[in-house]
């Protein structure tokens, strides 16, 4: 069963969340009112998957992620965004920070399952109805720098989708192929990228152009 920390300064959220992933068998082992007790609780508690709001008392969610999932973590875990914000600075900031993805609050039981699944699983999944206007309005531009190993062209495909914000089960169903074969180009892209997680080759493949189909010759 996957433990699941709640983060969020407003108790009936904190309530709809716990009811939401309590109906779908998650383990929801505690609450946190602030980034500063999110913190104090995930560390004690070593949940699964912390769920995360960005607007809260004396520790924003972009600085509690940081500590708990960021590269000076000892000991990352896993965090999911659940904001109600869809073009929030802050948002873009935290997956920065190390978020596995987010979500928006009225994303629907289905998506944050599968949100938490994917971060337990050491995926990452980026709401689909923000995914491009996020990245396309918050990623800084930069110069296309090709991976050391080109990406075939499959993986190209997969990366195309994935910067859509699609799931791998999604990204099967496009692609007319299994479910193993597309974490196994997941995986081939990170590789090849040198990332940690979809979330980063989701902004690569913005901040590269890669995110749109080639011109047709």
């Amino acid at each position: 069963m996957i433990r699941v920390l709640i983060a969020d300064d407003q108790p009936a959220i904190r309530s709809g969340l716990r009811a939401l992933l309590e109906t779908q068998g998650f383990d929801v082992v505690g609450e946190a009112a602030d980034g500063e007790e999110a913190v104090a609780r995930a560390r004690r508690l070593r949940p699964d998957v912390v769920l995360m709001d960005i607007r809260m008392p004396r520790r924003d969610g972009v600085e509690a992620t940081r500590i708990l999932a960021g590269p000076d973590a000892a000991d990352p875990l896993a965090v999911v965004v659940v904001t109600t914000f869809d073009l929030d600075e802050y948002v873009y900031g935290a997956l920065r920070a190390g978020a596995k993805g987010f979500i928006l609050k009225d994303a629907g039981p289905q998506l944050l399952g599968e949100a938490v699944r994917a971060a337990a699983d050491g995926d990452a999944l980026i709401s689909p109805r923000v995914t491009t206007r996020l990245l396309e309005r918050f990623a800084e531009p930069r110069s296309v720098v090709d991976p050391a190993e080109p990406l075939s062209p499959r993986e190209e495909e997969v990366l195309r989708l994935l910067a859509r914000g699609l799931t791998n089960t999604e990204i099967c169903e496009e692609l007319f192929v299994s479910l193993g074969t597309v974490k196994t180009h997941i995986g081939g892209i990170l590789a090849k990228l040198g990332l940690r997680n979809r979330v980063e080759a989701a902004m690569w493949a913005h901040e590269t152009g890669r995110a749109s189909p080639p011109p047709s010759p």
